[in-house]
């Protein structure tokens, strides 16, 4: 049975803020290969890596140092026009804090991004995402008409709706309180397995991390542990 292909590929990522006697760096060294379609907790404290290794796998950040291949293009090569066109349609990002654009509604906050991008079928494709986390009957809300959880799963659709090869959670329940959080991971589990992306969650959350297939633990900037699949098989 062949393996499936890597969603993630990188080697010896390093990245460094500053310059001389006042460098800092941040990530030391970090190796790491993920499947397609596998799902992946980034485990760690504040001030472990895992946000700036998150930035550097979505394409957000620069390595100073490392190779990386994500879905198939190689980052680390890239300018800067040709990596914003490489993240576009590959990789859905989901953040603590929802950013999404107050004066507009639910489903423009999913379609534009898709206009933005090109695609012609935009607001079909925002409105049956809309309906697929529970929202049907929001799309004309603006996000102060939503409640944390609501606009949370604006943001849930947003990332998913270009169907991207790559998703990625950063604290995706932080700003939610226990029950609806756990209503939240659910649901992007959920519509993961339905789409088939690569899902990556960075948390400080062991018991959000073990819903995933794997764990990959970080501290002080480099991988300290990195379960099996077959330790996680909760997902």
């Amino acid at each position: 049975m062949t393996s499936p292909p890597l969603a993630i590929e990188a080697s010896n990522l390093v990245l460094t803020l500053g310059e001389g006697g006042g460098a800092v760096d941040i990530l030391r060294g970090i190796d790491l290969a993920v499947p397609q379609g596998q799902t992946l907790a980034l485990l760690g404290p504040s001030g472990s890596g895992k946000s700036s290794l998150m930035a550097l796998l979505s394409g957000l950040e620069r390595a100073t140092s490392g190779s990386l291949r994500i879905a198939g293009a190689d980052f680390a090569a890239l300018t800067e026009d040709a990596l914003a066109a490489a993240r576009r349609g590959r990789i859905g990002i989901v953040l603590q804090a929802f950013h999404l654009l107050p004066t507009m509604t639910a489903l423009e906050n999913v379609m534009t991004p898709m206009e933005l991008a090109g695609m012609t079928d935009a607001r079909s494709r925002a409105e049956a995402e809309l309906e697929s986390v529970g929202l049907g009957h929001r799309l004309h809300h603006y996000p102060a008409q939503l409640s944390g959880g609501e606009q949370q799963r604006v943001a849930i659709a947003r990332a998913l709706a270009p169907r991207p090869a790559l998703v990625f959670a950063d604290e995706p329940t932080g700003n939610l309180d226990a029950a609806t959080g756990a209503a939240v991971m659910d649901l992007l589990f959920a519509r993961r397995a339905e789409t088939g992306a690569t899902l990556v969650v960075i948390t400080h959350d062991p018991e959000l991390a073990r819903r995933c297939e794997r764990v990959v633990t970080l501290a002080d900037g480099r991988v300290a542990s990195d379960t099996a699949p077959s330790d996680n098989a909760r997902a």
